[in-house]
């Protein structure tokens, strides 16, 4: 029995990964550092202060972690405020049809809070979500399960009968430890993500819609 249907953001709402890698290699570059986009594939889904401190310390980079994230945040936010971008071809629909079945809806994403609202206001789609929860606001990030144990008890939810939709290893990982169904989405702008840890694989959010979600919660 399916109680909530809990989504991840970040290439999976919006198509957002590019203009994360792009930000971050020019961060880098800006405290003199250079990286490739493909070394920063395996931190997609973790928290801001969680994959900068690990690269503050795999770089040994001076700044501290919440000067690299000033920079980083600000410029991110910019650029969102100036693309002419529209959430991923599929999403509108299924929450639309998880509304409909009264299902309830929550978002949980690693990115910080002023991001998600940035995102959530230029998609006007707040409204949709009885729930919204950034992975800053819990003890760990994912892959922990902190953030979708979270999200499920603010929903109200037994987290065995919350499903998740993610597009990162990290993120599949932290809905499983959680102990949820998880749908894995193939972005391919997320990078080489590892997600055969996943209950259902798919490579479009219109593969998905309720009738899929409730033959996959038996």
């Amino acid at each position: 029995m399916i109680e909530a249907f809990i989504f991840d953001m970040d290439g999976v709402i919006i198509d957002s990964e590019p203009i994360h890698f792009d930000v971050d290699v020019q961060t880098l570059d800006y405290f003199g550092t250079t990286i490739k986009k493909e070394a920063l594939e395996k931190y997609v889904g973790m928290t801001n202060p969680e994959m900068w401190g690990l690269i503050r310390q795999e770089y040994n980079i001076m700044q501290s972690v919440d000067e690299i994230i000033e920079y980083q945040l600000a410029n991110k936010i910019t650029i969102l405020q100036t693309l002419n971008i529209e959430p991923i071809d599929g999403i509108w629909e299924l929450i639309i049809e998880l509304k409909q079945n009264n299902i309830p809806i929550g978002l949980a994403s690693s990115s910080p809070r002023v991001f998600i609202e940035a995102v959530l206001k230029k998609f006007t789609i707040s409204e949709f979500f009885d729930c919204i929860i950034s992975g800053e606001e819990v003890n760990k990030g994912k892959p922990a399960p902190d953030i979708y144990l979270e999200a499920a008890k603010l929903l109200g939810a037994g987290p065995r009968n919350c499903m998740v939709l993610e597009d990162s290893r990290n993120g599949v990982a932290a809905a499983k430890a959680a102990g949820m169904r998880c749908v894995g989405y193939i972005n391919p702008n997320s990078g080489n993500q590892d997600l055969s840890g996943a209950d259902l694989i798919i490579r479009s959010v219109r593969d998905l819609n309720v009738s899929i979600i409730s033959r996959e919660m038996i």
